[in-house]
Parts: C-alpha cells; sequence; structure tokens
C-alpha cells in the first residue's frame, strides 16, 4: 500500500506548472481525464469543487448575519428550519451520488448521448421527489415548527419563512443534481460558476427584501427565504442555460427530453443507498449531542464551536473528495480499472497533506480558535478540548472521505453505508457513551469516540477499497 501513497513521477508530455493549472481549473479545462497526468488532472477537478463546497456554505451564514439584525426569534426560525432541511440535504445529496456516477461513467465510455439522457433522468426524478416535498411543507409549515418545540413567538414571525424554504424544495435539490451532473461530467468549473451567480444575488437581494430597501416589500424574516430561493433559483436557471446551450461536455437536446423508467429505477437505486448513507452520519451526530446533552450548556456549546471549525476547515478535503469520484467514474467507463484506483490513492495522498497540516495547527492554536467566538473559561475548555481530540484524527478522515467518494463514484453506494453504520451507531455511539459515563472521561470521552470512529472507517474502506469490487459495479 505504501507505494501507492507516494505521488508517481509526472508522466510525459505535461508540460503545465502548478499555477498555469490552477489557473486553467477555475476558468474551465477541457481535459481528457481518462488520460495524461492524474496529479494535474486532480487539480483541475479539485480546485473549483472545493471553491463550490466553500460557497455552498455561505447561504447560510449569509442568511444568519442578517436575520440577527431582527432579534432571537428570527434567528430561532432560521435555525430551527435549517434542521429540517438537513433532511431535503440528504436527499438532494443522495439523488446527486446517482446522478454523478452514472454521468461520469458515460462520459468516460464517450458516450455523451447517453450522458444527456442520464441527466435528463435524474433531473426528472429531483423534481419528483421535490413537488411533493414542497406541497406538504408548505401548507405544514406552522405544525412542523410546533412539533420542533417552537414557541408561539416564533412559530408567529417564522411561519411563512419556513413555507418558502420548504415549499421552494426544488431550487435546492436541482441546484445539488445538477452541479452533480457538471462534476460526474468533468465541468466542475460550471458547478463552481452557478453558485456563484447564486451567492452573489443571495448577499444583494437578502437586505433588499429583509428590510425593505428602495423599490423592495419589507418581508423581514421571510424576506431572507425569499432572496435564497431566488438566488438559488437564478443559479438553477444558469445551469439549465449552460446544458441546453451546450458549453460543457454534457449536452441536452430536444431528443433526449423523454422519461426513461427503468434509468430513473437505476438512478433511484444508487442514489436510495446514498440518501440513506448520508442520514445515517447525519443522524449519528443527533445521538452524540444527546449523549454531550448530560454534561451541561457548556460542554454542548464547546461541542458546537468546535465541530462548526473542523467543519470549515475540511470542506476542502470534500472537493478533493469529489475529484476523486469523477476520476472513478470516468476511468471505469473508460474500462480503466488501474487508473481510476491510482487517482483515489494520490488523491487522498494530497488530502492528507493538507488534512494532517490543519491538524497540527489545530492542535497547536486550538484555544485562541475558540475564543474567537466565546469568553466563557468552561465553553473555551470543552471547545479546545474537542478541536485537539478531533484533529488527532485528521489524517485518517483524509482517507476516509477520499474512500468513500470513491465507492460513491462508482455506484456502488451500498458499501460506504454499510460502513456508516457500523461505524456510526454500533462503534461510535456505543463507545462514546462508555467512555463518556462508564470511564468517566465525560464530554471528551465522546470527543475520543469521534476521533476512534472516524480513524475505524477509514481503515475499514481502505481495505475494502483495496479488495477491488467496485471495479465491476454496473451502472
Amino acid at each position: 500500500m505504501s507505494e501507492l501513497l507516494v505521488p508517481a513521477p509526472v508522466e510525459s508530455g505535461a508540460k503545465p506548472g502548478f499555477w498555469p493549472t490552477l489557473a486553467e481549473a477555475i476558468r474551465g479545462s477541457h481535459q481528457d481525464y481518462t488520460e495524461g497526468p492524474i496529479g494535474r488532472a486532480i487539480i483541475l477537478l479539485a480546485v473549483p469543487m472545493v471553491l463550490e463546497m466553500v460557497l455552498e456554505s455561505v447561504f447560510a451564514v449569509v442568511d444568519v448575519f442578517w436575520v440577527s439584525k431582527l432579534g432571537a426569534d428570527a434567528v430561532a426560525t432560521v435555525g430551527m428550519t435549517e434542521s429540517m432541511l438537513a433532511l431535503i440535504y440528504a436527499v438532494a445529496i443522495g439523488l446527486s451520488m446517482g446522478a454523478a456516477a452514472t454521468v461520469a461513467r458515460r462520459i468516460g465510455e464517450k458516450d455523451p448521448d447517453r450522458a444527456a439522457a442520464s441527466a435528463v433522468q435524474s433531473i426528472a426524478l429531483g423534481v419528483a421527489v421535490a413537488v411533493p416535498i414542497g406541497v406538504f411543507g408548505a401548507l405544514s409549515a406552522p405544525r412542523l415548527l410546533a412539533l420542533l418545540g417552537a414557541p408561539s413567538s416564533v412559530i408567529a414571525i417564522g411561519s411563512r419563512f419556513t413555507a418558502v424554504m420548504l415549499g421552494a424544495n426544488v431550487v435546492i435539490l436541482l441546484l445539488f443534481l445538477i452541479n452533480a451532473i457538471f462534476r460526474g461530467a468533468g465541468d466542475a468549473t460550471m458547478a463552481m460558476r452557478s453558485l456563484w451567480l447564486a451567492n452573489v444575488f443571495n448577499l444583494i437581494l437578502d437586505p433588499c427584501f429583509i428590510f425593505g430597501l428602495g423599490p423592495f416589500p419589507r418581508l423581514g424574516v421571510t424576506g431572507a427565504a425569499v432572496a435564497t430561493t431566488c438566488g438559488r433559483g437564478l443559479g438553477v436557471l444558469y445551469q439549465l442555460r449552460t446544458l441546453w446551450r451546450g458549453r460543457g461536455r454534457v449536452v441536452i437536446r430536444r431528443r433526449h427530453l423523454r422519461l426513461e423508467p427503468s434509468a430513473m429505477l437505476r438512478l433511484l437505486r444508487i442514489s436510495g443507498n446514498g440518501i440513506l448513507q448520508v442520514m445515517i452520519g447525519t443522524a449519528s451526530w443527533l445521538g452524540l449531542v444527546r449523549i454531550l446533552s448530560a454534561f451541561g450548556s457548556a460542554a454542548l456549546a464547546g461541542y458546537t464551536i468546535g465541530i462548526r471549525i473542523i467543519v470549515f476547515a475540511i470542506l476542502p478535503s470534500w472537493g478533493m473528495s469529489n475529484a476523486a469520484a469523477t476520476m472513478v467514474g470516468q476511468n471505469l467507463g473508460a474500462r480503466k480499472p488501474e487508473r481510476a484506483e491510482r487517482a483515489v490513492w494520490r488523491a487522498a495522498f494530497y488530502n492528507m497533506l493538507f488534512l494532517g497540516s490543519v491538524g497540527v495547527l489545530f492542535l497547536l492554536f486550538a484555544d485562541r480558535l475558540i475564543r474567537l467566538f466565546t469568553s466563557d473559561p468552561a465553553v473555551v475548555d470543552f471547545g479546545t478540548a474537542c478541536l485537539r481530540y478531533v484533529s488527532c484524527g485528521f489524517v485518517f478522515y483524509a482517507f476516509g472521505l477520499v474512500m468513500t467518494q470513491a465507492f460513491n463514484g462508482a455506484g456502488d453506494t451500498w458499501t460506504p453505508t454499510r460502513i456508516n453504520l457500523f461505524c456510526f451507531w454500533l462503534w461510535e455511539i456505543p463507545l462514546a457513551y462508555a467512555l463518556a459515563h462508564r470511564a468517566g472521561m465525560g464530554p471528551r470521552g465522546v470527543f475520543a469516540a469521534i476521533t476512534i470512529a472516524f480513524s475505524t472507517l477509514a481503515v475499514v474502506s481502505s481495505l475494502l477499497f483495496r479488495r477491488g469490487k467496485w471495479k465491476t459495479k454496473k451502472v
């Protein structure tokens, strides 16, 4: 395995250096990812994907920034609605796995027509899922807020915000899905640009709709939902225009605009496992919060701040992992499984260098980072412990993230789903409880369990990846 972790020599004919390659990645590349230097291909894919992941996180930050000017009830509305949207995000990410894997395979097979047809089926499936969710969410917003324990004051001012966000969930699903189509095709820059556009309009429209600037109506907290939905909607229109105008590798024409039930069923099978995979991981965090809640609000606050910092820091790793998924899908389609495997180990190595460096910084400066968010000594103590314990496993996380996405890129969404179920629910949750309560470690036991569980996931994923069954997965 060690020989796979060391970057191979640059293949002959690779002329561009790092900075020209970086510029090409941001500008958009026509590189054939089934040919040429693997390292360069990963950088061309990963850079715009990293920027895409960072931009996706901006929506919620911008909304909270402006909504915080309206008071605690408005902020609570955004927070509670985001918890409901987490389920929609899980569905969107799961559907995206199927879309990216299928499109990548067709592009690797040099069959752009079938790639376009797969893209159409993915979009149709996304709309079919979004419509009933939207109708139910729009009509049930007050009851859903009440179900989460929202006080009457939050329900009074927040119901319309929740109704708009849930009712217009189709733009969330399509933004995720079509970007997955771009990523699978190797047009990662298109995905990045669509989020740039969506974010710029969200930044402009948020204060306009919230505070009624100029000709815009003053909608209060509901204005944040309208602005975000408009921003995402414009991003989706850009995506659809790009697919139709033929600016990328996937071009949709009239002949592709027909439903294929068998293709949709295959997508649903792959995506169903992907949705379950995401939900297992998301729900496990709720289990950890339940264990931590026994140790008081300071422990929960320190954990929340620490995890927020960690999640933001590892966003670039998701970009690298998505690049590995695209390389796997396209090279399996091109009948080059060995190249796909080399690309995954190379991406894991790059990811290890990045996250390992971040982990060292967190170990050294954890206390200072937490103090940027709070001055409460107890919260600082728990937050510092969280950062230090969890960052000890960053080298392992680097491999785990890439391996998981490599399976998904091959269309084998079932393997990482089973790994998640074992590592998070059968291992992490019981271990966290045992270390926190039985071993007397308190909250630090929970932090240690996170590190151990994710390290276990990395080892198990790597071993299963080396067995190579993913190479024979049909999509």
